[in-house]
């Protein structure tokens, strides 16, 4: 019975001696799949630096160009009330201008007769102009 605790316990030696080197094996491909992950990381870590980098100057540039629109679009707001105002000057001439247009027109319609006697009379002023003018050239 000794001898065959003597075999039961080599058999346990001899498993446990197996299961110690498989151990060792699982153990050496895990440290290796370990040092490939932290590659793995190390590289990736690098890349989101450069993309942090990256990311920080986009970022600095597009609150640049924010504040150049706000600063050019209140340039705009101050020109486009500046041509509003001109707008509204000339809307204003052009009422004064139809109402002395309609005015003359109607005054012009009221003296027909002393409108077309004034232009006959002007008429006859300025044919007696150019003659006298006409003669004292010819003198």
């Amino acid at each position: 019975m000794v001898n065959l605790l003597y075999i039961a316990a080599l058999i346990a030696a001899i498993a446990f001696a197996v299961l110690v080197i498989y151990l060792a094996n699982v153990l050496k491909e895990t440290k290796r799949t370990m040092a490939n992950v932290a590659d793995t990381l190390e590289g990736l870590e690098k890349q989101m630096e450069g993309i942090s980098t990256e990311t920080t100057a986009l970022l600095n540039k597009t609150n640049k160009l924010a504040e150049d629109i706000n600063d050019k679009s209140t340039r705009l707001n101050s020109v486009v009330d500046g041509v509003k105002g001109i707008g509204e000057t000339i809307k204003s001439f052009n009422q004064s201008i139809r109402k002395v247009s309609d005015s003359v027109s109607s005054v012009a319609e009221q003296n027909k007769e002393e409108t077309a006697q004034a232009i006959k009379w002007g008429t006859v002023a300025m044919n007696m102009f150019q003659k006298r003018k006409s003669r004292s050239t010819e003198k």
